[in-house]
């Protein structure tokens, strides 16, 4: 094998393994947030528990379900990535803050379930806000 061949297949190697890591990166989010939208949208104790603590009953539950579910439709079309990316951190930044300043780390006895997954889907929104940082220009250049 001569070097430049070498030096092809590594970098095909290495781009198959970001692609694939971007791919779980999307799918960790995906699944999470999705995962969730049940119980916001058929009123499960927990989270009318979770939104009556924040005084955002029924309305902050049943939106947040909405801008997740949002969310995860623009994380997985590669397009709007970034934008999915942006929603999906921002909304999970304002799960996290809740979580420490009224909710407190376990909620119902959840053992911290909820934060922890809270945290993976913010760390996932945000590796994939960095890995599609190129599109952050595209996006300031859209025009309705």
């Amino acid at each position: 094998m001569r070097s430049s061949e070498f030096i092809f297949e590594v970098l095909n190697t290495t781009i198959m393994k970001k692609k694939l890591f971007i791919w779980i990166l999307k799918l960790v989010a995906v699944i999470i947030l999705l995962q969730t939208l049940y119980f916001k949208f058929s009123a499960a104790p927990e989270s009318v528990y979770i939104f009556s603590t924040l005084n955002a009953e029924p309305f902050g539950r049943i939106a947040s379900g909405i801008i997740e579910l949002i969310a995860s439709i623009l994380i997985l079309i590669p397009r709007t990535t970034f934008l999915g990316a942006v929603l999906g951190a921002l909304t999970m930044f304002g799960a996290i803050l809740s979580h420490l300043t009224l909710l407190g780390i376990e909620v119902e006895n959840d053992g911290g379930t909820l934060f922890v997954l809270a945290v993976i889907t913010f760390i996932a929104c945000m590796l994939l806000l960095y890995f599609y940082k190129s599109d952050f220009v595209k996006l300031r250049q859209f025009r309705l």
